[in-house]
């Protein structure tokens, strides 16, 4: 289906600084434009009184770990993820993770997010999910142990059966180490030879914790960023999600890499991880994108959300009321985005040729009201409940706050069987 988005007040870009414009914009083939198409028909969506923006990006998600949304709640990193999460985990079943998969896309879309770099351990089910919700999104099995042919081999083949089954336009795929205390120098070597081979993209956990940086340190005398150096691992740039703790030295090899780093603010300050010096990182030239993680350390994965933490805790942190501005925010959480996954100029703008990946926020929302400055209430107003209609790929997945791709009374049903089945 062809549109003609037609009255709305459309979020545009020059040099790094947002601005607003009433003009309409066309969808063809998937495709954004400023021109009507030559021939065809398209259909009328009338956004008078919204905002058209770029969908966001959420740069880390765990979509399955939905069905944990506070269940491990104010304990440490440590026993969150060894004594309370990883023990549930191990017990889960495949089937059941479509669902929570599922409720994860649901919370997306309703929030304003069009496109998600997914971990995730249980084959197809996320893959599944982005499917069926329409969403645009990159897949990562989650990869551990010492070495691709022995015991990584079988998360790895079903990685590549993914990538076969579900490949598209709209569905592409890392290679997804999971963290250098779960799979050793070895294993990333191997997997940074495999992803070039491949053309893959490559993404990680990478100095969450002070405790991760320590152990690194003791076993391989040498930061995580080293290691993933040394390895080859940023080679072509990566996806590094968190960097909490960096030296000087780590972070400036990140940046000659060109890898990204993804910042999940309300995760590491909920588990008492820290605060990313993410104004510092920007300031040296380094591709700094916005994540959530997953439900289980944020409860929520809601871009909005994590954009306004982003900003006020690094204001808070560096005392300087002008760091991170809602310009760079934005960026942070359309234009950057893409860059980290070679979708530059395609993905997180509206321009000519683009790929439709749009919302629209509702601007009579009395969080946004009155419109004093558009572009400040995105960063620093919206909650995500002003999202209205979400399109990717030229698809409505959303239009007047109704699913259209998803039954979400079945999924919530699905959901309150497993939660019964795992939690009870």
């Amino acid at each position: 289906m062809n549109y003609l988005i037609k009255g709305g007040l459309v979020l545009l870009c020059d040099n790094g600084r947002y601005y607003t414009e009433e003009k309409d914009l066309y969808v063809t083939g998937g495709r954004l434009s400023f021109l009507p198409p030559k021939e065809g028909e398209y259909e009328i969506i009338y956004a008078a009184g919204q905002l058209v923006m770029p969908g966001l990006v959420n740069m880390h998600t765990h979509a399955y770990m939905s069905i944990f949304r506070n269940y491990a709640d104010d304990v440490s990193f440590d026993e969150w993820l060894f004594q309370r999460i990883m023990p549930v985990e191990d017990t889960l079943e495949r089937e059941d993770m479509l669902w929570t998969n599922l409720l994860s896309c649901i919370e997306m879309i309703q929030t304003g997010t069009t496109c998600f770099v997914d971990m995730h351990m249980f084959e197809g089910s996320s893959c599944q999910a982005a499917a069926e919700s329409g969403l645009r999104a990159v897949i990562g099995r989650g990869l551990v142990g010492s070495d691709l042919n022995g015991d990584g081999r079988e998360r790895l083949e079903q990685a590549l059966r993914e990538r076969e089954k579900y490949g598209s336009d709209m569905i592409s795929f890392a290679l997804a180490p999971h963290a250098i205390y779960s799979c050793n120098d070895n294993m990333y070597r191997q997997i940074s030879e495999l992803a070039a081979e491949l053309g893959l993209l490559k993404e990680t956990h990478l100095s969450e914790s002070i405790g991760e940086v320590e152990n690194a340190k003791g076993k391989y005398g040498r930061s995580p960023v080293e290691i993933m150096a040394d390895t080859g691992f940023l080679e072509g740039g990566a996806i590094l999600a968190h960097c909490v703790h960096l030296s000087d030295s780590d972070a400036e090899q990140i940046r000659r890499s060109g890898s990204t780093i993804v910042t999940n603010p309300a995760s590491n300050a909920k588990l008492g991880n820290g605060i990313a010096p993410v104004a510092k990182y920007l300031g040296m030239g380094i591709n700094v994108c916005i994540g959530t993680d997953g439900v289980s350390s944020n409860n929520t994965l809601n871009m909005f959300r994590e954009m306004a933490l982003l900003s006020l805790m690094q204001k808070g942190a560096s005392a300087d009321c002008t760091v991170l501005s809602a310009d760079q925010v934005i960026a942070m959480a359309t234009v950057n985005a893409a860059k980290a996954l070679g979708l530059e100029g395609r993905l997180g703008v509206i321009a000519e040729g683009a790929e439709a990946d749009l919302i629209f926020l509702d601007l009579n929302a009395s969080s946004l009201f009155p419109n004093n400055n558009v572009v400040s209430s995105l960063c620093y107003s919206a909650n995500g409940s002003e999202v209205v209609s979400v399109m990717a790929g030229g698809k409505l997945l959303m239009k007047n706050r109704e699913l259209l791709t998803i039954d979400r009374e079945r999924v919530y049903s699905e959901v309150r069987r497993i939660q019964k089945k795992y939690f009870s």
